[in-house]
């Protein structure tokens, strides 16, 4: 029998408050001066959380994006999104969306008519995944998971929760299908509770801790809402809630692995290819209306 390797814990990072969008607030664990990506993830954005007061919710209206995919979870709150491909969702606590960018795509992501009139708490994620070389000008796809057919899985002690997004943990599997072979997982973790879940070998890992306090790694290193953990080489990932906290609050982080690409970024705002030239080619698509206008606006 093969010995399991713990992936020890690597840095832990601070995300950065900025805002996005139309102006709304998030925090940003990475592109940042200190960290510019974690191949193959390109952007993670924590929107939120904030609480609106009526008439003032913001979101992110008419805008492009072209070689990659966007995914976005939504916590709290409801969001709509409208694409040129004459895709359109609302998106309330619990679901996802996944849309593939690839060859070009406008959409907008606003928040729904009744909390933009009657404000309230919006808090979710945005989360942006490269594609190879051979794929960022595929057709562009959209996949909507509401948040109740999301697998869930818990262990045996009752102590941590997963919902499971993309890839597998504690016996349960993702129904998403992905281009970029990805894990990415919501961890629940009361005091005391500890699970160890498998990552390949090939994959670069790191959790992004958004509630609460943990521990990282077979260290045990601490974290806490707002940080980021990566991690190094291995075939195992350890979370695990902080023992005795005095807060008793359970914590939440999202488990982000991926298989690194290796290959050339050239990214410029909503775009993200392999060279300069095409950038300046996506521009001028853009331009020139080759990504179609989201029907009725």
């Amino acid at each position: 029998m093969t010995e399991t390797v713990q992936r020890p814990l690597q840095a832990v990072v601070d995300a950065q408050r900025t805002l996005e969008g139309g102006g709304f607030p998030v925090r940003r664990p990475f592109p940042t001066a200190q960290m510019p990506q974690v191949d193959p993830f390109l952007l993670i954005d924590e929107m939120g959380p904030v609480t609106w007061p009526p008439g003032e919710a913001i979101g992110a209206p008419d805008h492009p994006h072209r070689g990659f995919e966007t995914v976005t979870y939504m916590l709290a709150g409801t969001n709509e999104h409208k694409d040129s491909r004459g895709n359109a969702a609302r998106l309330g606590p619990g679901d996802v969306q996944w849309m593939t960018a690839g060859s070009g795509v406008v959409h907008s992501e606003m928040p729904e008519e009744t909390l933009r009139l009657a404000g309230g708490l919006m808090h979710g994620f945005q989360i942006w995944v490269n594609l190879p070389a051979a794929h960022k000008m595929m057709a562009p796809r959209y996949q909507d998971i509401p948040a109740k057919t999301i697998p869930r899985a818990t262990t045996p002690d009752g102590l941590v929760s997963v919902r499971v997004i993309a890839g597998r943990a504690l016996g349960a599997e993702a129904v998403i299908d992905t281009v970029t072979p990805i894990m990415m997982m919501h961890f629940t973790l009361a005091p005391g509770g500890r699970v160890d879940v498998p990552v390949p070998t090939d994959h670069n890992a790191m959790a992004y801790v958004f509630s609460g306090r943990v521990r990282l790694g077979p260290e045990g290193a601490p974290a806490e809402s707002g940080q980021l953990g990566v991690f190094g080489g291995g075939d195992s990932v350890r979370l695990a809630g902080v023992e005795g906290d005095s807060n008793g609050d359970v914590a939440d982080l999202l488990l982000l692995t991926g298989v690194p690409l290796g290959e050339p970024i050239a990214r410029y705002g909503p775009f993200v290819m392999n060279t300069r030239e095409e950038i300046v080619q996506a521009y001028e698509d853009y331009q020139q209306g080759r990504f179609g206008v989201i029907p009725g606006e």
